[in-house]
C-alpha cells in the first residue's frame, strides 16, 4: 500500500511512497515506516514518555511520514489527529487489508482465567477441524504452529495484532481467538475489530487499579469487548450483569444456560456433567483445580455458540494438553515441583489450596510481586503466602525500576502480620535453588508468578528467563531430579 492510499481516508494528500510498516516505538522504525507519536500514560510510579519527543529519532531511522496530536511542521508528510492511539489502530487495519473481515473473531477477557480459556477455546476449534489462530499471553498459534508471544503484553499493540490477523487470514484459517486485556481495550490496541463472540470469564474489582483508577473504570474497559461482539458469552456471576445482558448473550455457570454438575476432582483432572442448550454429556478435562471448571464452561459455551457440535466439544475437552506455566508439573517424585502464573493474592490462594489437597508433606512457595503495579497486590500476596504455605521464599518478579528491597519488605511485613515463615532471597534463581534444596519427600514446591514468561525485568532490562529450565537445572544440580510428568504433559 502507498502512503497516498493509507492517508486518503484522513483527507491528507501524500506521495505514492510504499509503506513498509507502522510503529509507535521509534526504536522499531525502519526505512519506509510510518511513525505514530503516541502520548504516554501517566502512572503513579513514573513520568510518562511521549512519542512526540522521539520523532527526530524516527526520522533518522527512515520514517517516511509521522502521525501525531500536536501542531508540528516536519520535513515529511504529517497527519495530525485527535487521538493517536485510535489512528494507530485504524491505520494498521487499513495497511493490512482489514483481515478481520476474513476471520470469525472470538475474544476472551477476564480478571483471571482468560489465558486458559483462550487456549482451550483455540484447542476446541482446532479439534473441530475449522482451523484457527490464537493470540494470547502464552504465545501465538497459526493452526498448530506455535510461536512465542509478541513482547510482555497480554495483547500486543495494534500493528502487531493486525499483522498477525493478516497472516492468519492469508493462510486460509477461518477463526481467530484473541486474549484481550483491559489495558488493550482501554488503549485501543484492538480498535476497529468486531468480534463474533466476546467471552467475559471473570471479574475481580481490585485488579489493575493503578492503571484504571476505579473498579468501575476497570469493569467498563473489559465490558468494551462484549459491547463490540455479536454474541456475548458471560459468566452468570459477573457484577453489573444487567448492563451486559442488553446484547444477545449466553450465560455460563450456576444459573446459566451452560453449566456443570457433579464436579469430581481426580488425580488426572476434572470430571463433570456438561449441560447446554445443545444437550448434555459427561465431560473430562485433564487439568486440576476446581476453578478450571469455570474456564471449561466458558470455552465450551463459546465453541458451541460458534457452531461446534456437543460431541466435538466433549472430545476436545478430554484431549486438551494443558497450558504451559499454568499448574505445570515439572517433577512428581520424590517431591512435586509445580510452576504457575499466579501473581495476585486471589490466584495464589486458588493455586495453594488446590495443591494443599494433594500434598502429603509441606507446601513450599517461591513468589514475588511485580514493580510498577498496584502496591496493594504485595499485601495480598504476602498474607496469602503466610496463611497457606508452610514456608515462603520471597524473591524478585519483574521489579522493573522500583526498589526490589522495598517490594520484598512489603511482602515480609504482610507475612509477619499473619505469623508466616519466610526467607527473603532477592535473586530468583537462588530462591528456586534454596526452596528445592529444602524440599523433602512428599512436599510440594510451587514456583509462582512467572509461569510461561520468557523475560525477567530488572530495572530497564528484560533479561531472558525460563522458569522451567531453571527448576530443572536446580533439580539436576541438587541430585533430586526424579519422576517428571511425562513428555509433553502440562497439568497435574
Amino acid at each position: 500500500m502507498t502512503l497516498a492510499e493509507l492517508f486518503a481516508p484522513f483527507g491528507l494528500k501524500a506521495p505514492p511512497l510504499e509503506v513498509r510498516g507502522i510503529a509507535l516505538d521509534s526504536r522499531r522504525v525502519e526505512e519506509g515506516f510510518v511513525f505514530v507519536a503516541v502520548p504516554g500514560i501517566p502512572l503513579p510510579h513514573r513520568k510518562p514518555l511521549d512519542g512526540h519527543d522521539f520523532i527526530p529519532e524516527a526520522l533518522k531511522r527512515g520514517a517516511i511520514a509521522v502521525v501525531g496530536e500536536r501542531a508540528l511542521a516536519l520535513p515529511v508528510p504529517y497527519l495530525r489527529v485527535r487521538d493517536a492511539r485510535e489512528a494507530l489502530a485504524h491505520l494498521s487495519r487499513r495497511l493490512h487489508g482489514e483481515p478481520d473481515r476474513r476471520l470469525a473473531l472470538l475474544g476472551v477477557t477476564g480478571s483471571k482465567g482468560k489465558s486458559t480459556t483462550a487456549s482451550l477455546l483455540h484447542h476446541l476449534l482446532q479439534a473441530g477441524g475449522g482451523g484457527a489462530a490464537l493470540l494470547s499471553t502464552l504465545g501465538l498459534r497459526l493452526g498448530e504452529e506455535a510461536r512465542p508471544p509478541l513482547g510482555h503484553f497480554t495483547t500486543p499493540e495494534a500493528p502487531e495484532v493486525y499483522a498477525f490477523l493478516r497472516e492468519a487470514a492469508d493462510r486460509g484459517l477461518k477463526a481467530g481467538v484473541l486474549e484481550v486485556s483491559s489495558h488493550a481495550l482501554a488503549l485501543k490496541r484492538v480498535e476497529g475489530l468486531t468480534f463474533r463472540i466476546g467471552v467475559f470469564v471473570s471479574f475481580y474489582p481490585d485488579d489493575h487499579l493503578d492503571f484504571h483508577g476505579t473498579p468501575e473504570a476497570y469493569f467498563g474497559a473489559k465490558a468494551l469487548l462484549v459491547e463490540r461482539a455479536e454474541l456475548a458469552v458471560l459468566n452468570a456471576a459477573l457484577p453489573h450483569l444487567e448492563r451486559l445482558r442488553a446484547r444477545p448473550h449466553l450465560l455460563f455457570g450456576p444459573g446459566g444456560e451452560v453449566w456443570g454438575e457433579g464436579l469430581r476432582e481426580e488425580a488426572g483432572g476434572l470430571r463433570f456433567t456438561l449441560h447446554t442448550p445443545w444437550g448434555s454429556g459427561e465431560a473430562f478435562l485433564p487439568m486440576l483445580g476446581a476453578y478450571n471448571l469455570e474456564n471449561a464452561l466458558a470455552a465450551s459455551a463459546a465453541a458451541l455458540a460458534h457452531g461446534l457440535p456437543l460431541e466435538g466439544v466433549l472430545e476436545g475437552l478430554a484431549t486438551f494438553r494443558g497450558v504451559p506455566g499454568r499448574m505445570e508439573v515439572v517433577q512428581k517424585e520424590p517431591f512435586r515441583v509445580v510452576i504457575d502464573f499466579a501473581h495476585t493474592g486471589k490466584s495464589l490462594e486458588a493455586a495453594l489450596k488446590t495443591l494443599r489437597a494433594t500434598t502429603r508433606g509441606r507446601l513450599l512457595l517461591v513468589v514475588g510481586a511485580a514493580g510498577e503495579r498496584d502496591p496493594r497486590r504485595r499485601e495480598d500476596i504476602g498474607r496469602v503466602a503466610a496463611r497457606l504455605a508452610d514456608k515462603a521464599f520471597f524473591t524478585e518478579e519483574d521489579h522493573r525500576t522500583e526498589d526490589l528491597g522495598g517490594i520484598l519488605q512489603a511482602l515480609a511485613q504482610a507475612a509477619e502480620r499473619e505469623g508466616g515463615t519466610y526467607e527473603l532471597v532477592p535473586d530468583r534463581k537462588e530462591a528456586i535453588f534454596r526452596a528445592l534444596a529444602e524440599a523433602q519427600e512428599g512436599d510440594t514446591v510451587l514456583l509462582a508468578g512467572k509461569g510461561h514468561e520468557h523475560t525477567l525485568e530488572r530495572g530497564t532490562l528484560a533479561l531472558p528467563w525460563d522458569e522451567k529450565a531453571v527448576a530443572l537445572e536446580a533439580l539436576r544440580a541438587l541430585g533430586h531430579l526424579g519422576q517428571g510428568p511425562g513428555p509433553g504433559k502440562g497439568g497435574l
